[in-house]
């Protein structure tokens, strides 16, 4: 199993030293944000110079890219923050190869108009799908164009946030450059904690050849609370991991939503997760 992590969770005045700092824990795959590098997380341009030289300190610590971040708001209430997103989109899209990955991380979006991690009712809405498509066949050429892939992450807070409305996203666009990332917190509506077998398992059954990408995290209870570092909730790991395998990924596992001195402790019971899988499988 990889385990790799966001790289934002180490807050360091310069990128040598979040990288350091990531590599001290033992950590050689990442989710890079080019906040890490002094930028704004979706910049207005990325000069040559700077993306050459993020590819060449990752290198010198043997870190991968797993993805960049290209989170904003597709469906925000103002459709020129919409436009001024899909234009950052393509300054990173741009950029993802010299920066050495090919994968942008997003979300689907909300209609709340201060927080893009807030459910709003109007998510629901046949208008605020309509909107969710016309940017993501935007960002989808974009993509193309740029021998990219877009990872877009089911959530309860934004527009997808189930399996099924995954799926039905996928199919709706029918392009291979639109994928999925994973992330098993993110899937339990007020009340369904219960049958979290049922949600897994239905996820990968409709999802699992889509993945591109797995995060890790917890969750302290059903609704809005897959906030939690990995091992520390409800999430049955077990399960969730075993769910990844039967799938057949085998990238990175990312870890977030985590303080940095929750960092060790992750890692470590990743990897014994991950060992005791490779036993049961062994055995």
């Amino acid at each position: 199993m990889q385990i790799g992590i966001f790289a934002k969770t180490f807050v360091r005045p310069s990128l040598a030293e979040t990288l350091d700092a990531v590599a001290a824990h033992g950590i050689q795959q990442v989710q890079f944000n080019m906040a890490c590098a002094g930028l704004p997380s979706m910049p207005d341009q990325i000069d040559s110079a700077l993306a050459a030289t993020i590819r060449r300190e990752l290198a010198a610590r043997s870190i991968a890219m797993a993805a960049v971040s290209g989170t904003f708001n597709i469906i925000h209430p103002d459709m020129e923050q919409r436009r001024a997103g899909i234009r950052r989109l393509h300054v990173l899209a741009a950029s993802c190869h010299q920066l050495g990955t090919a994968l942008i991380t997003l979300s689907t979006g909300t209609r709340d108009p201060e927080n893009m991690w807030r459910r709003h009712a109007g998510n629901d809405t046949p208008a605020a799908w309509r909107d969710m498509i016309a940017s993501l066949r935007e960002m989808v050429k974009i993509a193309e164009d740029n021998a990219a892939t877009l990872g877009i992450e089911p959530e309860i807070s934004n527009v997808i946030d189930s399996a099924a409305k995954a799926r039905r996203l996928l199919d709706e666009i029918g392009s291979p450059r639109l994928k999925i990332v994973m992330d098993g917190a993110n899937l339990f509506h007020a009340g369904a904690l219960a049958r979290m077998r049922e949600i897994l398992e239905e996820a990968f059954a409709l999802l699992g050849s889509d993945i591109v990408l797995a995060h890790a995290k917890d969750l302290s209870r059903d609704g809005d609370a897959g906030h939690e570092a990995a091992g520390t909730g409800q999430l049955d790991y077990n399960l969730y991991l075993s769910l990844l395998r039967r799938v057949g990924y085998r990238g990175p596992l990312i870890l977030h939503a985590l303080a940095e001195e929750q960092v060790d402790p992750c890692v470590a019971f990743l990897r014994q997760k991950g060992a005791a899988l490779d036993a049961q499988v062994a055995g």
